[in-house]
C-alpha cells in the first residue's frame, strides 16, 4: 500500500487531467447504461407493442449515444495516458538523477544490468498501470456500482439471485492477487538478472572471444532464459487457472438469468425487451470483474516494478553536500591529509593513519604493491569517498565545506581504466570543459601527444571514437583522457597510472607535454613504473595502507629497502647505481 500511495501521489500535480478522465469515464458508464434501455423499449413498445414509428428514433438515439460514447472513450484514454507519461518523463529522469548522485559504493555492489533494468523495464511497467490499469479498475468500480443499481431498479429478485454468486468471484480474485503477485515479482528479478549477463558479455565481448568463451557465454545465458521462462511459466499457470474458474462464476448468472427470468416472461411478471436488457447489463457487470483479475495481475507487477525503482530512489549517497557547504572558486591547491583512515567495509582498513601535506604545485607521487591503497588514497581528494577517520583539507579548509561539485571542478582526473564515450574525438575531449572551443581542444590534443594521429583521421576531430572507443588503441584512448583532463584547467591533476597503456617512446612525450602543463597544479601521480615518478617533489611508498616511507627518489633508494627493491627489480640495477647516476 505504501508503494500504491507513493504512486498515486505523483498523480497529484495533473489532478486537472486526472478529473477530465474520470468525468469522461463517468459519461462513456452513463452511454453504456443507457443502450440496453434503448433495446428494450425498441422490443416492448415498438416491436411487440406494434408502434413501428419509434424505431428511427431509437436508432437515431442509439447513433447518437455511440458517437458520445466513442468521444469520451477517448478523452478518458488520452488524458490518463497523457498524464501517465508525464509521470514516468519526471520519474525516469529523478531515477537517472538520482544514480547519477550515489556513491562510488553502491555501484561497487550493484550490477549495472540491474539499474538499466530498472529505469527501462520496470519504468515503462509503471507507465502501463498509470496509464491503463487505474483508469480501468475506476472503470470498472462505476461501471459495477451503475449496472447494479440499474438492474435492482428493474428486478430487484433476479439482480439478489445474481449477486449471491458474487462472493466467489470475489474471493477467486483476491486469492489471484495474492498468489500472482509474488510470481510476477520473480519474473522482474529474474528479467534484471538475464540483463545483467548480457550487459556484461557485450561489454566484455573482446575477452569471451580471446578465451574462445562463446559456447560457456551462451550456456550462460541459456541458463538464465531458462530461469526467466520458468518463472514465466508459474505466473502463466495461476493466470490460466483463475481466469477460466472467474469466467466460469461468471457464466453461472447468466445460467440464472435465462431460468429465472424466462419464468418470469412466462407468467408475465416480466417484459422481454426488460430480459434481454437485464441480459445485456449482466455482460456489462462480468466485464469489470473479468477486467479486475487483468486489473490485479496488472497492478502486481507494477507494484514489483514499484519496489524495484523505489529502492533505488531511497538509497542515500554516502557522500553528499552537507547544509551548511558553500561553492569554492578558487584554490591555491594545497592539500592535507590529517590522520586520514578509510574502509571499504567495517573491520577491514584500506588506508590508516595517512598524514602528510601536498604544497601548492608539488608534484607527489604514491608508489607501492598491487593493493596498497594507492588509488584509494587520490580517490578521497574529489569526495569519491569520505574517510573513516581524520581530515581531508583543501587550503586549510575540510572538503566538506565545499560543494561537490565546485570541489570537483577543481580537479582533473586520468584513471587507469580509461572511459570515453560512444560520441566524436572533439566531444570526448571537451567533455570535461563543454563551453571549450576548437582551438582549445585541438590545444589540450597536442599537449597529450593525440592531435597528429587525430587529423590523420578522414573526419578528424569529427571521428566517432566507437562505444567505449573500441576503435583505439590503449595508448590513443590514454592520451584522450589526458587531453580531456587537460582541457578542464584544474588546479589539482590526479594521474592514476596514466602511461599504463602507452609505449616508452609515447610516455616520454606525455611526459614532456606535462612537465610543463602541471606548472602551478598540484599533482598526484600514481604509476607502476618508478621512471614516470623519479621526478616528483614528494613520493609516498604505501604499504599495507600506510606510508612505509616518504622522500624524493634519491632519499628513498637511500632509506626505503621497498622503494630500493621495486627500483631494482623494475630498472635491474642496484640501488648503489642509482644514487651514482644523480640525474634520475
Amino acid at each position: 500500500m505504501s508503494r500504491l500511495k507513493r504512486l498515486l501521489i505523483k498523480l497529484v500535480p495533473y489532478w486537472l487531467w486526472v478529473m477530465g478522465a474520470a468525468i469522461s469515464v463517468l459519461i462513456v458508464m452513463g452511454m453504456s447504461l443507457v443502450v440496453p434501455q434503448l433495446f428494450r423499449f425498441a422490443i416492448d413498445e415498438a416491436i411487440l407493442g406494434g408502434q413501428a414509428f419509434y424505431l428511427p428514433l431509437i436508432g437515431a438515439l442509439l447513433i447518437g449515444v455511440t458517437i458520445i460514447k466513442g468521444i469520451f472513450s477517448f478523452t478518458q484514454r488520452y488524458w490518463m495516458e497523457r498524464v501517465a507519461q508525464k509521470v514516468i518523463y519526471n520519474l525516469r529522469n529523478q531515477l537517472f538523477e538520482h544514480l547519477q548522485q550515489l556513491s562510488f559504493s553502491f555501484y561497487e555492489h550493484t550490477q549495472t544490468g540491474q539499474l538499466m533494468s530498472r529505469v527501462t523495464s520496470d519504468v515503462e511497467m509503471l507507465k502501463r498501470f498509470l496509464g491503463f490499469g487505474l483508469l480501468h479498475l475506476f472503470q470498472g468500480a462505476v461501471t459495477f456500482a451503475g449496472v447494479l443499481a440499474v438492474m435492482f431498479s428493474m428486478h430487484w429478485r433476479l439482480s439478489l439471485l445474481i449477486i449471491l454468486s458474487l462472493p466467489a468471484v470475489t474471493l477467486a480474485i483476491i486469492r489471484f492477487g495474492r498468489n500472482v503477485g509474488p510470481a510476477y515479482q520473480a519474473v522482474q528479478e529474474e528479467l534484471a538478472d538475464l540483463t545483467s549477463v548480457l550487459q556484461q558479455n557485450l561489454s566484455g565481448i573482446r575477452t569471451v572471444k580471446a578465451f574462445g568463451q562463446e559456447a560457456a557465454e551462451a550456456a550462460q545465458f541459456d541458463r538464465r532464459s531458462v530461469g526467466l521462462l520458468h518463472k514465466n511459466l508459474i505466473a502463466v499457470r495461476i493466470w490460466s487457472y483463475y481466469f477460466p474458474l472467474i469466467s466460469f462464476l461468471t457464466g453461472l448468472s447468466a445460467a440464472v438469468i435465462l431460468w429465472y427470468g424466462g419464468r418470469e416472461v412466462v407468467a408475465g411478471r416480466m417484459m422481454l425487451g426488460e430480459l434481454v436488457a437485464f441480459n445485456s447489463y449482466l455482460l456489462l457487470l462480468v466485464m469489470p470483474m473479468r477486467m479486475l483479475g487483468w486489473v490485479v495481475n496488472l497492478s502486481q507487477r507494477a507494484l514489483a516494478s514499484a519496489g524495484r525503482v523505489f529502492e533505488v530512489l531511497d538509497t542515500r549517497p554516502e557522500v553528499y553536500d552537507l547544509p551548511t557547504a558553500g561553492d569554492l572558486s578558487a584554490t591555491c591547491g594545497e592539500v592535507t591529509f590529517a590522520d586520514v583512515s578509510f574502509s571499504y567495509r567495517e573491520g577491514v582498513e584500506a588506508l590508516r593513519s595517512i598524514s602528510f601535506t601536498a604544497r601548492p604545485g608539488q608534484k607527489v607521487a604514491v608508489v607501492g604493491a598491487t593493493g596498497s591503497g594507492k588509488t584509494t588514497l587520490v580517490n578521497l581528494i574529489p569526495r569519491h569517498y569520505d574517510p573513516t577517520e581524520g581530515q581531508l583539507l583543501l587550503d586549510g579548509q575540510d572538503l566538506r565545506e565545499f560543494t561537490l561539485r565546485s570541489l570537483r571542478s577543481q580537479i582533473g582526473v586520468v584513471s587507469q581504466e580509461t572511459f570515453l564515450f560512444s560520441t566524436t574525438m572533439a566531444e570526448n575531449i571537451g567533455y570535461g570543459n563543454p563551453a571549450a572551443g576548437r582551438e582549445a581542444i585541438e590545444a589540450a590534443a597536442r599537449a597529450a601527444q593525440i592531435h597528429d594521429f587525430i587529423i590523420t583521421l578522414p573526419q578528424g576531430y569529427e571521428t566517432m571514437v566507437g562505444e567505449r572507443g573500441i576503435n583505439l588503441s590503449g595508448g590513443q584512448k590514454q592520451r584522450l583522457a589526458i587531453a580531456r583532463a587537460l582541457l578542464k584547467d584544474p588546479k589539482i591533476l590526479i594521474l592514476d597510472d596514466y602511461t599504463s597503456s602507452v609505449d616508452t617512446h609515447t610516455e616520454h612525450l606525455i611526459r614532456q607535454a606535462l612537465d610543463f602543463l602541471m606548472k602551478d597544479r598540484t599533482c598526484f601521480i600514481i604509476a607502476q613504473r618508478l621512471s614516470t615518478v623519479m621526478t616528483a617533489d614528494l613520493i609516498l611508498v604505501l604499504e599495507d595502507g600506510r606510508i612505509a616511507s616518504r622522500g624524493t627518489h634519491l632519499e628513498l633508494l637511500g632509506s626505503s629497502t621497498l622503494y630500493a627493491e621495486i627500483y631494482r627489480l623494475q630498472l635491474g640495477v642496484g640501488a648503489h647505481a642509482g644514487c651514482e647516476g644523480g640525474g634520475l
